[in-house]
């Protein structure tokens, strides 16, 4: 059982909601619901990302439920702390899955290696799951995980991405500094494959997502005279990285840090040192910069909007994984009722949804729904990330 965490879920009456409180469990259910269960880690080093994942999953529980949940049942929602742990997180999934009886499960603890695990306990029970973490290695290969999904890029669309504006800036000779997780060890199998496919050749180092100085990898790549720095963390060492590459004169190239590390507290903890920082994401956090052809901006102006209401605050590209996940599952619901089978069907059967990530085609063979298209560069400029690079 997990230990207590902080009660920081908002109830509503209009969301039936089981939280873990001093270790037990407390509920308000009505009958005939649907049970989504969610593992997220809030307390612990991924905490930074769990406030914001939490709230997405809200607002839109409490959007379903408010217009009449899935097919007049209410989404009944199992929500345990991880605590940044990963047995921990098997730890709620078993729960989930042998106690709560949950129709589905939707989020990974904010951690790649934590989703890949809870998957392996997911697909033995052959339950869909909608992981809100990053690594591809989450979803493939796809035979050996029929039922798991997510609402993230995958890595080797973003490393088309950059290598797009690699070649529209004429930059051949990259470097890849990402930390050691499950996160960053996708990023160098992806760039590798790339990397032979686009004609550029790659510098590779890594740190530990907790270490506190990169002089010593940063001094190997300015020594081989990489023309772009590409980081790949979600941890604080990524603003180490970015001050110390203006201290060691890399200022003056391009330094491109992964989708991941979208983070306004990064980037105000990173201070002068975020200036001329580029960073590859979804649209979400420019939707006010794309123009209005874009089929995203409605849907995350809309999103901007409900989610400052209710929580006082702009959300970020991690509440809206969140937000899309629980919305794709509201589909696969609908569509696919209390059969597992018929569930994961559903869910490999959405197309051309319009999500706030993006757009979500998934199908038998794809289970990470968005694409390249679905990517911009990004600045951050007088406290707000703005547009830098579209297409």
């Amino acid at each position: 059982m997990l230990h207590s965490f902080r009660p920081l879920l908002r109830f509503s009456s209009r969301l039936a909601i089981a939280c873990i409180v001093a270790g037990s469990s407390v509920a308000a259910f009505a009958q005939g619901s649907y049970k989504v269960g969610s593992v997220l880690s809030m307390t612990g080093p991924a905490a930074f990302l769990g406030e914001d994942m939490k709230a997405g999953m809200e607002l839109a529980l409490d959007e379903i439920n408010s217009k009449g949940g899935v097919n007049g049942k209410k989404i009944e929602w199992f929500f345990y702390d991880a605590e940044s742990q990963t047995q921990k997180g098997l730890g709620a999934t078993r729960r989930l899955l042998t106690q709560d009886k949950v129709d589905m499960i939707v989020g990974g603890g904010n951690m790649s290696g934590m989703a890949i695990a809870m998957s392996q306990l997911t697909e033995k029970a052959t339950l869909p799951f909608i992981a809100t973490e990053g690594s591809m290695q989450i979803v493939t290969p796809v035979s050996e995980r029929p039922f798991t999904f997510k609402s993230t890029v995958d890595d080797d669309q973003v490393m088309e991405r950059l290598a797009d504006y690699f070649a529209k800036k004429k930059i051949t000779k990259i470097a890849l500094l990402s930390d050691s997780s499950g996160f960053g060890q996708s990023a160098v199998e992806q760039l590798k494959k790339t990397a032979a496919t686009r004609g550029l050749d790659v510098v590779y180092e890594t740190f530990n997502p907790t270490d506190t100085d990169m002089a010593p990898q940063l001094g190997k790549l300015k020594a081989a005279n990489v023309q772009a720095i590409v980081c790949w963390t979600v941890t604080p060492a990524g603003v180490v990285a970015m001050k110390q590459a203006k201290t060691l004169g890399l200022g003056s190239i391009p330094f491109i840090h992964s989708y991941g590390f979208v983070d306004k507290r990064y980037m105000d903890l990173a201070g002068d040192a975020a200036k001329d920082v580029l960073l590859v994401s979804v649209k979400f956090p420019v939707g006010e910069d794309l123009p209005d052809s874009d089929l995203a901006k409605p849907r995350i102006l809309a999103l901007n909007k409900n989610f400052e209401a209710r929580f006082k605050r702009r959300p970020n590209q991690f509440a809206a994984q969140t937000y899309d996940a629980m919305y794709l599952a509201k589909m696969a619901l609908e569509k696919g009722g209390e059969d597992k089978t018929k569930v994961r069907d559903a869910l490999a059967g959405i197309r051309n949804y319009n999500g706030v990530g993006g757009t979500f085609n998934f199908s038998a063979t794809q289970h990470s729904g968005l694409s390249k298209s679905d990517l911009v560069l990004l600045k951050y400029e007088d406290g707000r990330f703005r547009l830098a690079d579209y297409q």
